[in-house]
């Protein structure tokens, strides 16, 4: 009788869990598993998939040199906007710490620029922002200060994509802030009695104790950093001289321009495996380097 009303329950725990299970098989198993059977033919929305082996591997490898371009342009963009990011969103976070009036509001306010950020919209604001007659450089005119080519010109024109991704360190402010509400206060009452200044406390009190979040906002981050398309897609369209030729907007190009969709797979698995990597790397680094108050692994 007891097995049989478990079973009862367990079948009706399926159900519910059914909705889930079939939006993973149909919207993320299977298009994993076909991506990566289209990544060895030649495919494209007209015509039936030929298997080609490696072809389209061994394509990008040597005869394709957008693909480095879009790869280092991808790699100086990551490099150039997550630690502007991470350190916009934890100053911010420790200032958003303080017991403040009105806190609630500027917390909601900094929040604000991660739900739009990414959207088209920002992405046409950003450009009308810095064009050459845009309000930034309007401002500079203002102080005296001669006008800056941020689209036009490649030495300036992925710094400025990278500025619309810091912009957007919401997200990671809000774990930041959760964090830093979990400091025990003890820790810092000790500190004070022991002469230590609050640089002194950050970083040998608060940056220990956030570690583990740290650690995990840089992840999300990089992750997040070499997949972004929209800034480029819309604002510059990889310009000017492909400066800004992101590997996301690389694979769209293959894939919706050329309708190449076996050699955007192939691409699409290779920046998987990078990704891959990186991740493997810093989960590596991150258990030495992490601190855990119940001793704990990231």
């Amino acid at each position: 009788m007891i097995k049989k009303k478990q079973k009862k329950w367990n079948n009706i725990g399926y159900l519910y869990i059914l909705p889930w299970i079939l939006g993973f098989l149909i919207f993320q198993l299977y298009p994993l598993g076909a991506s990566l059977y289209y990544s060895f033919t030649e495919y494209s929305i007209t015509n039936t998939p030929t298997f080609v082996g490696l072809k389209n591997y061994t394509t990008i490898f040597t005869e394709d040199p957008l693909f480095y371009i879009s790869l280092g342009n991808t790699m100086k963009y990551v490099f150039m906007s997550l630690p502007m990011k991470i350190l916009a969103a934890l100053i911010v976070a420790v200032i958003l710490n303080q017991k403040l009036k009105g806190i609630n509001f500027y917390r909601t306010i900094y929040y604000i620029p991660s739900i739009f950020g990414g959207s088209v919209a920002i992405a046409i604001l950003w450009r009308f922002l810095f064009m050459s007659g845009g309000l930034v450089n309007q401002m500079l005119n203002g102080l005296g200060i001669s006008s800056v080519p941020w689209l036009s010109d490649p030495q300036f024109s992925l710094f400025t994509l990278s500025l619309l991704s810091v912009w957007q360190f919401g997200s990671s402010m809000v774990l930041f802030l959760a964090a830093l509400k979990q400091v025990p206060e003890d820790l810092y009452e000790a500190a004070l009695i022991d002469g230590a200044g609050r640089i002194h406390m950050f970083f040998k009190i608060t940056l220990p104790m956030i570690t583990s979040v740290l650690f995990f906002n840089i992840l999300m981050q990089l992750v997040n950093a070499f997949q972004d398309f929209t800034g480029a897609f819309v604002i510059t369209n990889g310009g000017p001289l492909n400066s800004t030729y992101l590997y996301a907007l690389k694979l769209y190009d293959e894939a919706f321009k050329y309708f190449k969709i076996g050699y955007a797979s192939a691409l699409s698995w290779i920046l998987f495996i990078i990704i891959l990597i990186f991740t493997a790397v810093f989960f590596r680094f991150s258990e030495a380097a992490t601190y855990y108050e119940d001793g704990g692994e990231f």
